[in-house]
């Protein structure tokens, strides 16, 4: 893909800032050169098995000489790829005599809801999981000193049968940690390289389970991510690069390069957690409060929900099942509906969408290099919606659409007594209903009004199906970014520096030690803003963010209590008492139940500190139209494209060359080098003061 450019308002000269995000099918770049007064995109497909060269090539289309770039922010998939494939490295667990089935055990949970089967295997097998002598009580107190011999033993044996990184995972470590710090010194004066992680030192919070997990999950990304970041630092050194490197966090903020191959759990999400923040940005710029973000790549459909201007944290997640990685993340709902998500007939005659993806390589029927089994971007090519002359990404002058009709007809067609349009729209419609399913889920499931929200396409195909979702869902309007294609690498671009912590306290509040509190938030406080100073990163202010996790005595759900009486705006620690954290545990728990209970006690179980480094932030009217274009000059000729059961003569526009201001009522056909919109007939879009297209239907207002 040609890198666009468009003229950003002036600014003081800093050099280029790039974000990059690595996903299934593409490698999407966004520039931003506040020397030269411009920015740019570029969209090249991802490479395989070795990500870093398409990284590489994606910032080389605007950027080839790399001692011109100031900043390099990536989001990355590498992390998750390696934990669905389960291709992470050969690690070993050093734990308590009696807990080396944790990993095996988790919570009361089966693969599948009915029935009593399916299996589970966990990362390490169960003759590298190995016990040594300790024993740390729930309170704190040392009951059996750990056995240093043991250990040196225990690591002996893991570095002989192979094992590339280590995991320490002690019982109770999170209300002491003697004993887990002595044995991970133990193990790091033996061990061959620096891939040995303690539980205490990766989440410091009670329950074995989600902190074994999680810890594990850790040590076996990070040979995997540690060599794929060394990679990338090494070749941008090698051709000149000077300046920041940071990766982005599943929290939405991002870390440096160091942080990251220490902490790479961290990275699960790292995408998709970039083009949230993105979109929030953008809808805030553009006066919406409420959105649903739908970010549909080559691989999946990823939906967030952002509500009254706040994206939605969660503190665990689970990446394919039994394996939870336990740290703050967006909240997203991944589906395996992407543009290269291959449609299938199964035995019942059902026409299914996903989850097995054709990727980059071979990629969908229409990229002629060797796949034959039909894709929702065949299906798009073959109704006219995406245009085969023109495809986006690069890398082909052209895509095959009668190989794709060919594949349709063969695979969905037949088997369902369908001619090839039939069964392409009959693809499109299931793919449809399978998105809307997941928006339902963070939607109407959770007792918000999609009426009240404004749906946020992006990624290469989410524009193309943004008529159907907003109809099928009852969403109010939509909202498409300027350039959707490469939202989550401007994402990066915007993303904050941050740094989350979290300590069990463990406590009712009548008697939980204020100042143990105190200090547990000033360390933590303290940890953070060290790191972001490390970081050596550019920043305009630093905010200090205190959470509780809290319930009444004898609930196992906590819920989540701000706690800003706890910090100054400088991060300092203020004093507080147990009135204060009885009365915004009241705030918090009666604004998520309608009420409180009578006589309850309440129980406070963790304390979270999250320390925010905000990064500059560009104003978004830089990517607005140039001034003086019309919609006819922007019109670019008509073709036929496939809707409702028939043939619609409809407009094809440059969308980037529309005025502000421009409406354009449906059918229509909106190209970019990034993406393709398509406007349903019975809609309208209008182009906004920063170059959005909002959408809604004909006769309501925009």
């Amino acid at each position: 893909m040609t890198a666009e450019t468009t003229r950003l308002s002036h600014r003081a000269e800093t050099g280029l800032i790039i974000g990059v995000d690595v996903g299934g099918t593409f490698t999407d770049v966004f520039f931003l050169n506040e020397d030269t007064n411009t920015a740019g995109v570029a969209k090249v497909p991802t490479s395989r098995p070795d990500q870093s060269v398409g990284f590489l090539a994606g910032i080389g289309q605007q950027a080839s000489d790399k001692q011109t770039i100031a900043t390099v922010v990536h989001g990355t998939t590498a992390g998750t790829n390696a934990l669905l494939e389960r291709k992470g490295a050969r690690i070993g667990v050093i734990t308590t005599e009696g807990f080396r089935d944790v990993l095996e055990m988790r919570r009361r949970d089966r693969p599948r809801t009915w029935g009593l089967w399916g299996r589970f295997e966990p990362i390490v097998p169960r003759d590298l999981r190995l016990e040594v002598p300790e024993r740390i009580l729930a309170d704190g107190t040392m009951h059996v000193p750990v056995d240093i011999a043991a250990v040196e033993r225990a690591a002996r044996a893991l570095i002989d049968a192979g094992c590339q990184a280590v995991a320490v995972l002690f019982v109770n470590a999170y209300a002491n940690p003697t004993n887990e710090r002595a044995a991970a010194a133990a193990v790091r004066a033996l061990w061959p390289n620096d891939h040995v992680t303690a539980s205490s030192e990766i989440l410091p919070e009670i329950r074995e389970f989600e902190r074994f997990s999680t810890t594990a999950l850790n040590a076996y990304l990070q040979p995997e991510i540690g060599g794929y970041l060394g990679r990338l630092e090494s070749a941008l050194k090698g051709d000149g690069f000077g300046g920041e490197f940071l990766i982005v966090q599943s929290n939405g903020g991002v870390m440096s390069v160091d942080t990251a191959k220490r902490l790479p759990v961290r990275t699960a999400l790292s995408g998709p957690a970039a083009g949230v923040m993105a979109a929030g940005y953008i809808a805030q710029a553009a006066g919406f409060a409420n959105v649903i973000t739908g970010d549909m790549g080559g691989t999946s459909f990823d939906v967030s929900l952002i509500a009254d201007g706040r994206t939605v944290l969660s503190p665990q997640t689970s990446i394919d099942y039994g394996m939870v990685v336990r740290t703050p993340m967006i909240e997203i709902t991944t589906i395996g509906a992407g543009g290269g998500s291959i449609a299938s007939v199964d035995k019942g005659g059902m026409l299914n969408i996903g989850p097995e993806s054709a990727g980059s390589t071979p990629g969908p029927v229409c990229y002629g290099k060797g796949n034959d089994r039909p894709t929702v971007t065949d299906a798009n090519v073959v109704l006219g919606r995406i245009n085969a002359e023109q495809p986006i990404g690069g890398g082909l002058d052209k895509l095959d659409r009668r190989a794709a009709i060919q594949a349709i007809k063969t695979h969905v067609g037949d088997p369902l007594g369908l001619d090839a349009l039939a069964a392409a729209e009959a693809i499109i419609l299931v793919a449809n209903a399978r998105m809307a399913g997941a928006i339902r889920l963070v939607s109407i499931e959770r007792g918000y009004d999609p009426k009240r929200f404004a749906l946020m396409p992006f990624g290469g195909g989410g524009a193309l199906h943004v008529g159907a979702l907003m109809e099928e869902v009852g969403l109010g309007q939509a909202l498409v970014p300027r350039y959707p294609g490469v939202t989550s690498a401007l994402g990066c671009v915007i993303a904050d520096m941050r740094h989350d912590f979290v300590q069990t306290i463990n406590a009712t509040v009548p008697t939980v030690d204020i100042e143990t509190l105190a200090q547990a938030i000033d360390a933590q406080s303290t940890e953070g803003r060290g790191l972001l100073a490390d970081a050596g990163v550019a920043l305009e202010r630093l905010d200090t963010i205190v959470e509780l996790d809290m319930a009444y005595v004898g609930q196992t759900h906590t819920v989540i209590v701000p706690f800003a009486k706890a910090v100054s705006a400088d991060g300092d620690v203020r004093p507080f008492d147990r009135a204060a954290i009885a009365e915004a545990f009241d705030t918090a728990y009666r604004s998520v139940y309608g009420r409180l209970l009578a006589g309850g006690v309440p129980r406070l179980l963790n304390v979270r500190t999250a320390v925010v480094g905000r990064r500059p932030k560009f104003d978004l009217t830089v990517l607005a139209p140039k001034a003086g274009g019309t919609v006819g000059q922007a019109q670019r000729g008509s073709r036929p494209v496939y809707a409702g059961g028939g043939w619609h003569d409809t407009a094809v526009y440059d969308r980037l060359t529309l005025p502000v201001g421009a409406q354009i009522g449906g059918p229509a056909i909106l190209e970019q080098p990034d993406t393709t919109i398509f406007i349903d007939p019975g809609l309208i879009g209008q182009v906004d003061r920063f170059g959005n297209l909002i959408i809604t239907r004909v006769g309501e207002d925009i």
